[in-house]
């Protein structure tokens, strides 16, 4: 779609409590309105047609966008992604077809967020290689308490790992997201820490329950989650998304290793994500 749309913009930094409240002000479409929209764009090339087909439907995507929430992905860019993708359904959209917009974009919305979370998926970002994978895996199950590693402790990790020391204390930082300790050194009486000044949350629940949340998609729920896949489902999870640079293989190659269909590859790659989606949720309290 043309860049001459006007849309809102959703920037990191925005307020979304500001945002979701400007795009409830504009007015939904009547089946009537919408129809002759779809059809001034298509017919006419018509671009604020298109502009206010998006705008009306900006809110779908909001309330979509929150379902993802999950993740550890800022919701900004979660709903920017999405509105790609109700851009592309309000180019697609084809109104004599008797379906509204509504049902139609869904998918297109779903599509592009989920292509994000994938893009964007801790594991794809983090471990790259097969030895680090494993060490991504194993890292917080061998670490023993929540202060950072000694390089003794790094070695000993390393050696049963098969990696190398530096390695170790790398992923641990990047892991951690070089986290700042709260608490002040022992030995600094003069010292100053953040702990000194903020108020004790750490049982407060919605904390609770996103330290729970973010603990298992980081750890072991992705190990779990591709568990729970057969054997088919998993190579192809596996070979298309989790394959170093180079060995990933296409629908095609995988379509002619089990001589079925490309689609049918897509078909089976498709419903196990939403099996390791489901997986990844974390468990009820």
């Amino acid at each position: 779609m043309s860049n001459a749309i006007a849309l809102p913009v959703l920037s990191a930094g925005d307020s979304i409590e500001r945002y979701i409240q400007s795009v409830n002000t504009v007015p939904l479409l009547s089946p009537e309105e919408e129809t002759e929209l779809a059809t001034r764009y298509h017919r006419d090339n018509d671009l604020e047609a298109a502009r206010r087909l998006v705008l009306s439907h900006l809110r779908v995507v909001v309330s979509i966008a929150r379902g993802y929430s999950g993740y550890g992905l800022p919701q900004s860019d979660l709903i920017q992604e999405g509105n790609i993708g109700l851009m592309k359904a309000v180019k697609r959209f084809e109104p004599d077809r008797g379906v509204r917009l509504f049902s139609f974009a869904v998918h297109w919305i779903k599509a592009e967020i989920h292509e994000y979370i994938l893009r964007n998926w801790r594991l794809v970002r983090i471990a790259t290689t097969k030895a680090q994978r494993k060490l991504f895996f194993n890292l917080r199950s061998m670490k023993t308490g929540f202060s950072a590693l000694t390089h003794a402790q790094a070695k000993e990790i390393a050696d049963d790992l098969g990696v190398k020391p530096e390695e170790v204390l790398e992923m641990e930082t990047r892991m951690s997201g070089q986290d700042v300790a709260l608490m002040a050194d022992d030995n600094d009486d003069e010292g100053y820490a953040p702990i000194d000044w903020l108020a004790d949350s750490h049982d407060e629940p919605t904390a609770a329950l996103e330290r729970r949340a973010n603990d298992r998609l980081q750890s072991e729920g992705l190990r779990e989650a591709l568990e729970s896949l057969d054997d088919r489902s998993r190579r192809i999870i596996e070979t298309r998304w989790l394959a170093d640079e180079g060995e990933s293989k296409t629908l095609h190659d995988l379509a002619a290793e089990y001589n079925v269909s490309a689609e049918r590859i897509r078909q089976i790659e498709s419903k196990a994500l939403q099996k390791m989606k489901l997986a990844l949720l974390p468990a009820p309290v």
